[in-house]
């Protein structure tokens, strides 16, 4: 049954359409470089005007800084100094000692024996190692140096690829066939006294310490970085003999800070500009470890739902919601959408903004362009058919004035004088017959009324259709007549349907009468009926005026005329065939015309044979 959607409805879907469609672009720049670093950017905005509440942790920088190196030789110093750093270290019984100290190469030899006898008094000491270039292998310290280490732990960060900011670390790296874990990891299971450190496809787990971190993503960790840091302090102060005391029962991170020696000076969130050293950052992920106060990605279906949540949300608002309310209502989601990543990063949830923001700003512009466009254009559709409408108001009244002005005057007539019994007997004819004729256009408005709002039932019957056409072509012969227009109907005899007989009736007598009405004179009208392939089909062919591809478009439409046959002087009100079609698609049947301009057309209505 060929259906006519409302226009309701048909917002509705193309509500839906715009909103999936901002949804599947959103989705689509999501995946883009463009997407994730608009990622990127909200994250790292979100650590400088809404930073994550502080962590403590045992941990605490060991640096050498611009002023140890003024003070104690320079970098030439450094294995002596570092020896001697681990003298004084050692002496205040921390947890954990971790070096991020490159020492893959030998040095001066009695500079290097100092420093490993340093190492070998130094408890649950854990020493940098770094990835070949090609992935091959690792390069660890040598060994002198790794023979007394509990631990190696690689110093890789995890730079992002668009813009060298490095927001995470990750836990495990494996060269060749061996795998390595992070550096601030080992010194965590070394702080803590546990065993192996435990890996699973979703985490890793240090002494009963899960830590969230996806095999299949590379093993990363976000890093909560701190405005404040770790604890620092200068190996100057431990090497002039002070502050010792205050690294009892820490874990202590021995790195380079100075600007002029460090080579792994990188960006985070919080650098604004500046560079922070790499043994900071393994700190601050050590001291984020600790804490179990992990920033965890919300995950990729979430995102895809509120996205696609939010497209549907400010579609449906701008297209269904009326004047201002909607516009506001659309603009509190997206409003919502900008407040949401900061909402989830409060909660400790990272949340990507890009496919939310994107689709709900598609579905804001997109919508925004369909209610000015569709909706005015709807409005304009309702004011015209407005004005049809009063037309043809004013026309169906005019024509009641004609059988009411018949009625009144026979009336009086009766009334007034004593005419004859013939006379009167001919005057409560007129009446009678004036009045079943206005009775009729009273029922045609009421039956349209009924036919629009679906509350007409069909009265099924089987008939034989041969006879239905011949009372429509009786009907019209004093019209045919009149025009000398030739009706010919070949409808088989033998063609039974089962409908509404009343119904039909008006719809081939409708199609009839426009047929002859809008043919020339000394033309022919051809009405013809055929069965196969589970229905009926009936066709009225004209030779009249006909009509172009633009006004077939709207020749069902309630009210709509023709320009031709405004102009063809004959009277109508545009009604009938907007009943004519309802009448069939009642019947769960279709209707259809083929016409061109000056060489006639067919109608052709298909109902099933039931």
């Amino acid at each position: 049954m060929p259906m006519r959607v409302s226009a309701e409805r048909r917002t509705l879907l193309y509500s839906a359409a715009i909103a999936c469609a901002a949804w599947l672009a959103a989705v689509l720049f999501a995946f883009t470089a463009l997407g994730g670093q608009f990622d990127n950017n909200i994250y790292d905005f979100l650590f400088r005007a809404s930073p994550p509440q502080p962590v403590s942790s045992p941990a605490v920088l060991v640096v050498f800084d611009e002023r140890t190196f003024q003070q104690h030789g320079g970098i030439r110093r450094l294995r002596a100094n570092l020896a001697s750093l681990l003298d004084r270290i050692s002496g205040a019984r921390p947890r954990a000692v971790a070096v991020d100290v490159t020492l893959a190469d030998p040095g001066d030899a009695d500079e290097d024996a100092r420093l490993a006898a340093a190492f070998a008094r130094t408890p649950n000491l854990v020493l940098a190692c770094e990835m070949m270039p090609d992935g091959s292998g690792w390069q660890d310290p040598v060994e002198p140096f790794r023979r007394h280490a509990a631990a190696l732990g690689h110093v890789s960060t995890l730079a992002g690829p668009y813009d060298e900011v490095n927001r995470r670390i990750t836990l495990e790296r494996v060269a060749g066939r061996e795998r390595r874990w992070a550096l601030s990891l080992e010194a965590l299971r070394l702080a803590s006294g546990a065993g192996d450190i435990l890996a699973s496809p979703a985490d890793v787990s240090v002494g009963g310490r899960a830590i969230p971190s996806r095999w299949d993503e590379g093993r990363p960790l976000r890093v909560r970085y701190s405005e404040s840091g770790v604890p620092a302090v200068s190996a100057a102060d431990l090497l002039s003999g002070s502050a010792a005391d205050a690294l009892r029962d820490k874990v202590v991170f021995i790195g380079v800070t100075a600007i002029s020696a460090a080579p792994d000076r990188l960006f985070t969130p919080l650098s604004r500009g500046l560079p922070m050293a790499g043994v900071a950052i393994h700190a601050q992920a050590f001291q984020t470890m600790y804490a179990g106060a992990f920033l965890t990605d919300a995950p990729l279906g979430y995102t895809l739902l509120a996205a696609l949540a939010a497209a549907l949300m400010i579609a449906a608002a701008l297209s269904q919601v009326l004047r201002w309310q909607g516009w506001a209502l659309a603009a509190a989601v997206l409003l919502a959408l900008h407040i949401l990543p900061w909402f989830c990063f409060r909660q400790d949830v990272v949340l990507s903004a890009s496919a939310p923001v994107a689709a709900g700003w598609l579905a804001f512009l997109g919508g925004g362009a369909f209610r000015y466009f569709f909706v005015r254009r709807r409005l304009e559709m309702s004011e015209e058919a407005t004005r049809r409408y009063q037309q043809a108001f004013h026309f169906v009244a005019h024509e009641m004035r004609t059988p009411l002005t018949a009625i009144q005057g026979s009336s009086e007539l009766i009334s007034r004088y004593n005419l004859p019994e013939a006379k009167r007997r001919e005057l409560s004819q007129m009446i009678n017959a004036e009045s079943k004729r206005l009775a009729r256009m009273i029922t045609t408005f009421l039956d349209v009324e009924k036919l629009t709002a679906g509350q007409m039932e069909l009265r099924l019957s089987e008939f034989s259709l041969a006879e239905l056409v011949e009372a429509c072509c009786r009907r019209a012969a004093p019209l045919a007549e009149r025009k000398r227009i030739l009706v010919t109907s070949r409808v088989p005899e033998e063609l039974r349907l089962k409908a509404d007989a009343e119904l039909l009736e008006y719809a081939v007598y409708n199609l009839l009468t426009n047929a002859v009405k809008y043919s020339p004179e000394e033309t022919e009208v051809t009405i013809g009926a055929a069965s196969g392939n589970g229905e009926v089909r009936l066709w009225v062919t004209d030779q009249g005026i006909g009509m172009d591809e633009s006004e077939l478009k709207l020749l069902f439409r309630k009210f709509y005329r023709t320009r031709r046959a405004e102009q063809s002087g004959e009277t109508g009100t545009g009604i009938g065939l907007s009943i004519v079609r309802q009448i069939v698609e009642l019947h769960e049947g279709s209707i259809r015309v083929e016409s061109a301009p000056g060489k006639g057309s067919t109608f052709t209505v298909a109902l099933p044979a039931r």
